[in-house]
């Protein structure tokens, strides 16, 4: 990988950088993850077969595939917005209020500009740095009309992101450390993950995990294994998952059976089921916490939604329950439109709307 990739030499410099009035963390949540540029597309059914993509999947593509699914979109209007899986979870705690950091890799390129400014205006700090040579990350999302999101990811220079984009004084000052599991289809990414990993062990930094996609389980499980851990290295503080993955972690297990294998992996997890709401699993003890009706029209983005409002309410005072209820409340509003993530101020008035329903 570049070196120009590393965070060290990155800047830092345009957040306030005073302590967490809590902990004395610089921040509240570190994450590593991909630097994507989302492209959604809404198409027919029709229109998804014939690009030959697997509903519902995420599949790695080249840029061969890249360019061949481009040229079958033109003329499908389109929409990009940053993305990235852990980035959305960033953007939202840190829309809430939070201070975060975020690890990742682009380009030098329009995609690159574009994420960039992206995160700077969302008020994330980071290791904005760039690699010289190569092509920034890009998603095509293709949903269709019963709101299912098919994505197709061109990983560019995210897939040789390695352990020189961490940052080790600001994540060891750090509240969390998030994983997202897709960095687990890259070796180098992978290795980058765990050196972070080992590094919030050695200073207390709490573990977060999402397990991303049924396909990084059944592809990959290895990697996430590792991210995991075990008793003796440490276990997860948070775990996120939906349904489909949890089962699939679980070897096709029913749910319940998946919560009480799960339980052995993090303190805190959390299965969100849609329209359901989600589970609670500590320990023994699991809580349905159900989330409010809506239409749903795009599905992409939600568990990064949710995962990023429930670890802001978790670390800003609210118990797990109240967390998921907001969580919930959040992720279902994303699934009512176009697009990964909220308005700030929407974001805000759904979140108040809980707190007060929280509070009578």
């Amino acid at each position: 990988m570049h070196r120009d990739c590393a965070a060290h030499d990155s800047h830092v410099d345009h957040v306030d950088h005073a302590n967490h009035t809590n902990h004395g963390n610089r921040y509240d949540l570190y994450a590593i993850g991909n630097a994507l540029v989302d492209a959604e597309y809404e198409v027919s059914e029709e229109q998804l077969r014939d690009a030959g993509v697997g509903k519902g999947q995420m599949a790695l593509i080249d840029a061969n595939r890249l360019a061949q699914l481009q040229a079958l979109l033109q003329g499908v209007a389109g929409h990009c917005a940053g993305g990235g899986s852990a980035a959305n979870t960033v953007v939202a705690f840190t829309q809430l209020g939070g201070r975060s950091f975020y690890s990742c890799c682009v380009a030098d390129d329009d995609l690159g500009d574009f994420y960039l400014n992206d995160l700077r205006a969302h008020g994330v700090d980071g290791n904005l740095a760039r690699a010289p040579q190569g092509q920034t990350g890009n998603c095509l999302v293709l949903i269709t009309p019963d709101a299912e999101r098919s994505m197709s990811t061109f990983l560019g220079v995210s897939a040789q992101i390695d352990r020189n984009a961490l940052h080790p004084e600001a994540l060891a000052r750090s509240g969390i450390y998030y994983m997202e599991g897709y960095l687990a289809s890259s070796p180098s990414a992978l290795d980058a993950v765990l050196a972070g990993r080992a590094l919030a062990r050695e200073h207390g930094v709490d573990l977060a995990l999402t397990l991303s996609d049924v396909s990084m389980i059944r592809y990959c499980r290895e990697g996430l294994d590792a991210m995991v851990g075990n008793a003796d290295t440490g276990a997860l503080r948070y775990l996120f998952c939906n349904e489909a993955e949890a089962r699939a972690w679980c070897d096709g297990e029913d749910l319940s059976a998946a919560c009480t294998r799960l339980a052995r992996c993090a303190q805190t997890v959390c299965i969100t089921r849609a329209a359901q709401g989600c589970i609670v699993v500590e320990g023994d003890r699991r809580t349905e916490v159900p989330a409010p009706k809506v239409r749903a029209i795009d599905t992409n983005g939600a568990g990064d939604m949710f995962a990023g409002v429930f670890l802001y309410a978790v670390t800003h005072g609210r118990n797990t329950t109240q967390a998921a209820a907001l969580a919930n409340a959040c992720a279902t509003r994303v699934v009512a439109q176009y697009g990964t993530r909220l308005q700030r101020e929407t974001l805000l008035a759904v979140c108040a709307d809980v707190e007060r329903s929280l509070s009578v």
